[in-house]
């Protein structure tokens, strides 16, 4: 007599990696890429001052060839993160340092 096989429960790839616990890691990694790529489109404002370089242990490190604009970026620091943890729905950044 063949034995019978249960129903095999398949399920997607993303499904996998968005709800896996040993996938957080490969999660934060996108995330940062996905800011840096992003960074534009969440401050369309900022594009022609400030340049997203990279996203390290929470921090986001953006490029300002101005001084000013960097002090002033720097005094609206707070502002900015709140932007960007709020357009993400979770904190993506913690704090920003300027290049």
């Amino acid at each position: 007599m063949a034995k019978r096989r249960s129903p095999i429960s398949f399920k997607r790839i993303d499904e996998i990696i968005e709800n896996e616990k040993e996938f957080e890691n490969l999660r934060q990694i996108v995330k940062n890429f996905d800011l840096v790529d992003e960074f534009k489109k969440i401050f369309p404002e900022l594009k022609l001052i400030a340049q997203a370089v990279k996203v390290d242990k929470q921090i986001l490190y953006l490029r300002v060839e101005s001084a000013v604009w960097k002090s002033e970026l720097n005094f609206q620091k707070e502002k900015v993160i709140e932007k960007i943890n709020r357009h993400y729905k979770t904190q993506v950044i913690k704090s920003i340092k300027f290049l």
